[in-house]
């Protein structure tokens, strides 16, 4: 039987073309697919991702349980709200999903893993729980909706419906949360703009989109996410990786630490595969490369989000390198006879 989000209704009086879509009813768009690409881009546009699972991993071993869980380590999360991007590997080194995890508080997390996929993660995840006998839960939290809005005027849009939130909103950086109230306001997203991801109670949610609606925000659907993830090389589970894909060659190499002792489910295999040392949409082979040196500094904020490179060129610089000829940093652009050659 399809499901339904807790806005179906919503979308249908807005006339949406809905489809199937993991097992969920979900609007494929509201009339024209590349005038909500182009909104997102240019405005800001708000989707609805109900379908999504959000699951609070508690407990006095929840650490210890996603250290093992995940192939990324969430020894990194040292401050609350600070939000990680990970693939869940079986014993193969294949993609069970890939998810993002937030760290609340000591013995709390919430992760946010795909509506195909939601079932079986769970029983995975309680499985490994039962397995290595620690004592945390997982507890699916389908009392909750969830509504991104996205593109570079969406968090004053939501600043105007939610004041409340603005204070605790306003300073964080990618890849992080606050919970104001019954509203998890996170700076993650599925676009590659600026924007929150809002978690609140299924009872808010349809009053949430109708002021949306009201202060100017366009519905986007599923389309016009699909091309808005693809310019900014975001993967797709299912399509870019499965079970039987390993994350190194779905390009998500960033997303494994290898780097301490840590065990996880799937680490044998994935040591075992030879990593590239340029990951791209391009093979590193096709990338031109005017000048030749070598690497002294790579951008270590990028791999937990990748999003800043869209956000900010020069803040988010890949890496930094020592020109073999000197002279040949001359053949380059600097930054005023960049922006002037984009202006064109």
């Amino acid at each position: 039987m399809t499901q339904k989000t807790v806005l179906n209704e919503a979308h249908r009086r807005l006339g949406a073309k809905m489809v199937d879509f993991g097992g969920w009813d979900m609007p494929l768009h509201y009339g024209s697919q590349i005038e909500e690409h182009h909104a997102v881009r240019g405005d800001c546009g708000m989707f609805d991702v109900s379908h999504m699972c959000a699951v609070d991993v508690a407990g006095k071993e929840a650490k210890a349980f996603l250290l093992r869980l995940i192939a990324n380590n969430v020894d990194k999360l040292k401050e609350p709200g600070k939000a990680l991007y990970s693939a869940m590997l079986n014993e193969t080194g294949g993609v069970i999903d890939d998810l993002i995890v937030y760290f609340v508080a000591d013995g709390q997390y919430r992760i946010v893993i795909n509506a195909g996929t939601a079932e079986k993660d769970l029983a995975w995840m309680n499985a490994r729980l039962a397995e290595w006998q620690l004592e945390a839960v997982c507890i699916p939290r389908r009392d909750l909706a969830i509504i991104a809005v996205q593109g570079p005027n969406a968090k004053s849009r939501v600043w105007q419906i939610l004041p409340e939130t603005r204070a605790a909103s306003e300073p964080l950086k990618p890849f992080y949360a606050a919970i104001v109230g019954e509203y998890f306001v996170a700076t993650t997203g599925y676009t590659g703009e600026t924007g929150f991801e809002i978690t609140l109670p299924t009872s808010q949610a349809e009053n949430f989109w109708q002021k949306l609606l009201d202060v100017g925000v366009k519905p986007i659907g599923l389309g016009a996410r699909d091309t808005l993830r693809l310019e900014a090389g975001m993967n797709l589970y299912g399509q870019d990786m499965d079970e039987t894909v390993s994350p190194l060659d779905a390009g998500l190499t960033w997303t494994i630490d290898l780097s301490t002792d840590r065990d996880f489910v799937g680490k044998e295999l994935a040591a075992e595969q030879e990593a590239a040392v340029v990951e791209s949409v391009k093979a590193a082979s096709d990338v031109y490369a005017p000048v030749a040196g070598t690497v002294i500094e790579t951008n270590t904020a990028v791999p937990d989000a990748p999003e800043l490179v869209n956000q900010d060129a020069y803040a988010a610089w890949l890496f930094k390198m020592k020109p073999a000829n000197i002279a040949d940093v001359d053949a380059l652009l600097d930054a005023a006879a960049y922006a002037a050659a984009s202006a064109e």
